[in-house]
């Protein structure tokens, strides 16, 4: 997708070319719904599959970044990641033939893509780490109990790390992908969290989206960014947007205040925030300050 050749063609200045967010079905992997950023509408597709991924059966949809998908086959011990605009597809054999495994996150950069994998294999903690240009997986041992309960969620691409988020006690956490190396982030987070998520926009900016209030109940919903403290101080979170209220007590009364339930990315200059028993979602255009519901 960085090719010169792919850009060229594909540029955000060609009429030609539409950014979307694609919504996906464990059991509907063939028709996916697209949210075209351009027309803010929905559309219905089909999408052309190879044969090795076109079973709903079969296959899942685990991850997507940059326009990449990366699918698991168990039956095959295999991940594929698959460019559906150059219908191109890598398949990755899985460290093991059965692997067992908690999460999973596509990371795409301009050089290749990396998968990175959290595995408990017995008593044990594990993270992998597979390169598209050496092809092959690095294994780190023992550092991810921080993550075993909340393993489900994936990792936010930011400065060369991926960025997790714990259970209470709420911290952000930080896996060097170069290194297998874990690290706590030294920005204090706010008071009186009620759930906390990250999203990036890849590499300048780490945002932190957190309800706040007492008791686990989410009074407000707020979003802040991570600054660098002036003359080598430390990183501290500056607050730069709250929910409406109006809005922000839909979006709780939608979760029932059952905060596994919601998870975040970034898009296209957009924060979306969303809730997996929902069909609606809430997104923050970070350049006008403002925000929408995107229509069901």
């Amino acid at each position: 997708l960085f090719t010169p050749h792919f850009v060229s063609k594909y540029s955000l200045s060609s009429s030609s070319f539409s950014s979307f967010i694609i919504l996906s079905h464990p059991q509907s992997v063939k028709k996916c719904s697209l949210f075209n950023i351009g027309s803010n509408s929905w559309c219905e597709v089909s999408l052309s599959l190879p044969r090795i991924l076109s079973s709903p059966l079969s296959s899942n949809l685990l991850s997507s970044s940059n326009g990449l998908l990366c699918f698991s086959i168990p039956r095959s011990s295999c991940f594929v990641v698959y460019n559906p605009l150059a219908k191109s597809l890598r398949r990755v054999n899985f460290p093991i033939c059965l692997f067992d495994y908690e999460s999973l996150t596509l990371v795409s950069t301009d050089n290749g893509f990396k998968l990175f994998v959290l595995s408990s294999a017995g008593s044990s903690n594990q993270a992998l780490v597979y390169s598209s240009t050496v092809c092959s997986w690095r294994r780190f041992e023992g550092s991810t109990q921080i993550l075993s309960e909340c393993c489900h969620q994936k990792g936010v691409f930011y400065n060369g790390c991926l960025s997790f988020t714990t259970l209470e006690p709420f911290h952000v956490v930080y896996f060097h992908l170069e290194s297998g190396r874990w690290e706590g982030s030294t920005a204090v987070l706010p008071r009186d969290l009620t759930f906390v998520r990250v999203a990036s926009d890849g590499y300048q900016k780490l945002y932190l989206i957190a309800g706040v209030g007492i008791s686990g109940i989410s009074r407000r919903i707020k979003i802040w960014e991570l600054r660098k403290g002036e003359d080598q101080g430390a990183d501290y979170w500056m607050e730069i947007e709250t929910l409406p209220e109006m809005v922000c007590r839909k979006f709780v009364s939608v979760c029932y205040h059952n905060y596994e339930h919601v998870y975040c990315f970034w898009h296209q200059g957009l924060i979306c925030l969303c809730c997996y028993t929902w069909p609606e979602m809430l997104y923050f255009k970070v350049s006008r300050g403002t925000w929408h519901w995107l229509p069901k």
